[in-house]
């Protein structure tokens, strides 16, 4: 049996343990250092002071993740966000991902907001065609943004409007 709930600090650890196997290993995130616990504790109080973080947790633990956080700095963007979605390394067709991202796209409905932007390094099939399913198009690409492990990446966004 799956839960999902709200973040809490105390997944600090476990949020770090699964995020950063793709810090390491990929260019889905273009973050290249490892995040400690303490900084995932600090992101969690940051962005749950506006925007909802969800957990997916089963009897082995934390398996995923979503959360929304802020898509640019001027007021007129107040009601347009950026979403995130991880799950545990070899957990992707389990069949949580669609339930948590759908519970954080409702809980975003419920705030008010209206414009839900996901980021994707290209290529990248699967998250592709998981948020086309959740009603996401795509809007944007941008060739060579990135750069990690040597090599230069892309990046597109897919937008659903609420």
């Amino acid at each position: 049996m799956t839960m999902i709930r709200p973040v809490r600090t105390s997944d600090a650890a476990a949020l770090c343990e699964l995020y950063n196997y793709y810090v390491a290993n990929t260019v889905i995130t273009f973050e290249t250092e490892a995040v400690a616990d303490a900084d995932m504790a600090n992101r969690i109080g940051e962005i749950t002071a506006n925007y909802p973080w969800l957990v997916a947790e089963d009897k082995n633990g934390v398996i995923g993740y979503a959360y929304a956080t802020r898509w640019r700095n001027r007021a007129a963007y107040d009601k347009t966000v950026e979403t995130t979605i991880y799950l545990r390394h070899g957990a992707a067709r389990s069949g949580i991902g669609m339930p948590l991202y759908e519970a954080l796209i409702d809980a975003l409905r419920e705030r008010g907001f209206h414009a839900l932007v996901g980021c994707i390094t290209v290529p990248n099939p699967p998250s592709i065609a998981f948020h086309e399913k959740c009603g996401f198009v795509k809007v944007a690409h941008f060739p060579q943004v990135g750069n990690k492990f040597g090599k230069w990446v892309d990046v597109g966004f897919w937008q659903l409007t609420l």
